[in-house]
């Protein structure tokens, strides 16, 4: 049986998805058993392989935070790593709550990277030095606002505006209409909108939505 870590590198820059690519191969230690360009697409490839760890950049098309909350709900064993330029608090603490055990930032080195994803894959987790502190201060400031106030700042923008349509009594076929956004993109992001909300169903949904002046 190989010792060699299984992972799916997600990245919509194909020449930078090809350096990490290939500085894993070159490595030894890793079976890159599928890349991906866009959240969708990651999803897929991780379900089809389960690797061992999934790679994702946060800003590829339809988003590596949704394609982290999807994968860290339907395939909880596969270590989430987040690779990005963000160094947003919110982005990376979207990151934390969708299941990343990783936040690491694009600069870093080749060795560095490889430590993070085999740390990851033997079941530890890791933040960049650099926003470490910064999280933890956020956390902190978050845990003493009033739990309506910490629903509203957790939703993106585009959650914000979803959750109104769902609001208004619109079906998710309706809001990706209005949107021009797939019906099972609408459903994946209302599946994040639930979980951050802590609620059970798109009922009370609209209710948080309306007490949160939505």
């Amino acid at each position: 049986m190989s010792d060699r870590i299984r992972i799916v590198v997600a990245d919509d820059h194909p020449l930078f998805r090809g350096g990490v690519v290939r500085t894993l191969i070159e490595h030894g230690g890793f079976d890159v058993v599928a890349e991906a360009g866009t959240a969708e697409a990651a999803v897929t490839e991780v379900g089809r392989h389960l690797p061992d760890v999934a790679l994702l950049d946060v800003s590829m098309p339809g988003s590596g935070l949704v394609a982290a909350a999807e994968i860290g709900h339907r395939f909880p064993a596969v270590g989430l790593v987040m690779l990005t330029v963000s160094e947003a608090d919110e982005d990376l603490l979207a990151a934390l709550k969708a299941g990343a055990r990783g936040y690491v930032l694009k600069g870093v080195g080749a060795e560095d990277l490889i430590t993070v994803l085999t740390s990851v894959a033997d079941g530890a987790s890791y933040v960049s030095p650099t926003l470490a502190a910064r999280v933890l201060a956020a956390m902190q400031t978050r845990n003493q606002r009033a739990p309506e106030d910490l629903a509203a700042e957790e939703l993106s923008d585009r959650e914000a505006e979803i959750l109104r349509l769902v609001a208004t009594g619109l079906s998710n076929k309706e809001v990706g209409r209005a949107l021009d956004l797939q019906e099972k993109t609408i459903k994946h992001y209302m599946t994040n909108i639930l979980q951050k909300l802590q609620v059970r169903n798109r009922v009370e949904a609209a209710l948080k939505a309306r007490e949160m002046g939505l």
